[in-house]
């Protein structure tokens, strides 16, 4: 998956979310071969959607909202139907996710106001209590970001949340970025000498306060307090493995009924990996989560 052209610079943002693609291709091929799925392009609210269902039916009384990973940055529409195609199908559920708004062109909250705008609408067809949201990396991320936003701006909550290969702090958060990008390698370490390092998310959160509880929740009890429950995934070779630590912690401090799954010797996101016996134990997980939580 290439990140940077032969003189060591980002690419164009255009070129950028097209290799995204053009890399999730052969994936999704074969997620349609072993888990077949009906894909309609709409808009909800206004928003751009993918609606994924499974052939031959699925439970009309719940829903999942997914949120893509990509860094605030990249992710539609491949790495969407990585993450929505096996959980469709596994749970029979419709699928819908969301083209939320990413930078270099926006900035924080645009992401989560996307969101939160497709969650309304779906309430017309949906009690709360039956909407799941669920995403990976940056899209777990705004998951955490989704569950502290609907309360706060008079929605109603979801009824359950699942953060993967992420939390409710930034991803630089803790040690577990230092010490996976030498055992791990996905990401590099950030820079010894404690500078920030290169901004993956191109800006997304620039202007936002650290501390912002609408960007990271897991700083605040009080916000924590309102989530549903949640079902946290990491690997103990992912960088994203203190911000979830942490969030989890914080959370069951919180009063929340929190699950968290390590995998072991597991990397960023490995629940994607469903050729990984770890892979599909976590979708597994992430079913269970779902039926049991879903009212």
């Amino acid at each position: 998956m290439p990140s940077f052209d032969a003189a060591g610079a980002e690419p164009d943002i255009a070129i950028r979310r097209q290799q995204i693609n053009d890399y999730a291709a052969a994936g999704i091929a074969r997620l349609g071969e072993k888990f077949p799925v009906d894909i309609k392009r709409a808009t909800i609210g206004g928003i751009e959607v993918l609606n994924v269902t499974p052939v031959g039916g699925h439970d009309p009384e719940r829903v999942l909202i997914n949120l893509h990973g990509g860094a605030f940055t990249v992710g539609w529409d491949g790495i969407a139907l990585l993450e929505s195609i096996p959980i469709a199908v596994m749970a029979g559920l419709r699928v819908v996710s969301v083209n939320y708004r990413m930078a270099p062109e926006c900035r924080h909250p645009a992401g989560v106001e996307d969101v939160a705008t497709v969650f309304a609408a779906l309430l017309t067809d949906y009690p709360a209590a039956r909407i799941g949201i669920y995403g990976g990396s940056a899209g777990g991320a705004l998951t955490a970001q989704a569950a502290a936003w609907l309360p706060a701006h008079g929605l109603p909550q979801a009824g359950a949340v699942g953060i993967f290969g992420a939390g409710g702090v930034p991803f630089g958060a803790g040690e577990s970025a230092y010490v996976t990008g030498y055992t791990d390698g996905s990401f590099p370490p950030p820079p010894a000498d404690g500078t920030r390092g290169a901004d993956i998310t191109r800006g997304y959160f620039d202007g936002c306060d650290p501390r912002d509880h609408s960007a990271w929740p897991g700083y605040h009890l009080e916000v924590l307090a309102t989530f549903p429950p949640a079902l946290i995934i990491t690997g103990t070779r992912a960088m994203d493995l203190s911000p979830a630590i942490f969030t989890h912690a914080q959370l069951l401090k919180a009063g929340i009924n929190s699950t968290l799954l390590v995998g072991e010797s597991m990397g960023h996101c490995y629940h994607y990996q469903l050729n990984l016996p770890e892979g599909r134990d976590a979708c597994d997980a992430i079913v269970r989560f779902f039926r049991t939580n879903l009212a």
